[in-house]
């Protein structure tokens, strides 16, 4: 993938959902059109049957009009609430290469079982963030294949989004793992667990780096 993204956004519908009941074809169409869109991951909730995305678009502009124009628009057809961050992907290049993020060049090796979503409440410019202490222990931590740091647009919470290589891993970096990291930084933190397997096809069709 090119190493110049810009701008990262999660999204996530408050649905109970299985996967093959999602539209997705008939969305990826519309989400194509989408200005500065370059990709898309879909997620699927473990235990929650949640539906969202993690996207890469070329500006923090575009990616802040599809959250303020288009999305909402889909969260309306769904009739239910919505969750949306944008996340300025110029700042993180650094970090997010040393763990081979596939937005910054990483290789992909093993296919994802599970992705994760995290974002601590902190409002530090990334430069602040000690991830040069954080990544080798991050590296080391079992069944993690990429992680792409993120960095909130506007209010410079620090978060990220990884690819494991089994729900086990992921499930336990979330549970044992990240609530360290998140009480070293004396801060409140979210985690969201996702199924990759599901995913697969649709995501392949946005051109989503973890699958090919």
């Amino acid at each position: 993938m090119p190493s110049d993204a810009k701008a990262f956004v999660y999204t996530e519908l408050q649905i109970a959902l299985p996967f093959g009941d999602v539209p997705w074809a008939e969305l990826n169409a519309e989400i194509r059109k989408q200005p500065g869109f370059v990709n898309k991951t879909w997620l699927s909730g473990i235990g929650t049957g949640s539906v969202g995305g993690f996207y890469e678009f070329d500006s923090v502009e575009n990616a802040k009009r599809f959250v303020t124009g288009y999305f909402p628009g889909e969260a309306r057809k769904f009739g239910v609430a919505q969750t949306t961050r944008v996340f300025d992907g110029s700042v993180v290049v650094e970090a997010s290469r040393f763990l081979n993020s596939l937005h910054f060049g990483g290789t992909l090796g093993t296919q994802p079982a599970a992705f994760l979503y995290t974002e601590v409440q902190v409002s530090a410019p990334f430069d602040a963030v000690p991830w040069r202490t954080m990544n080798p222990v991050l590296k080391a931590q079992p069944g993690l294949l990429h992680k792409t740091w993120l960095s909130g647009a506007d209010n410079h919470s620090a978060g990220g989004f990884y690819a494991f290589d089994t729900i086990e891993h992921a499930a336990r970096f979330a549970t044992d793992y990240f609530p360290t990291e998140a009480a070293g930084l004396n801060a409140a933190y979210t985690t969201r667990l996702f199924d990759a397997g599901p995913v697969a096809d649709a995501s392949r069709a946005m051109a989503s780096p973890y699958f090919v």
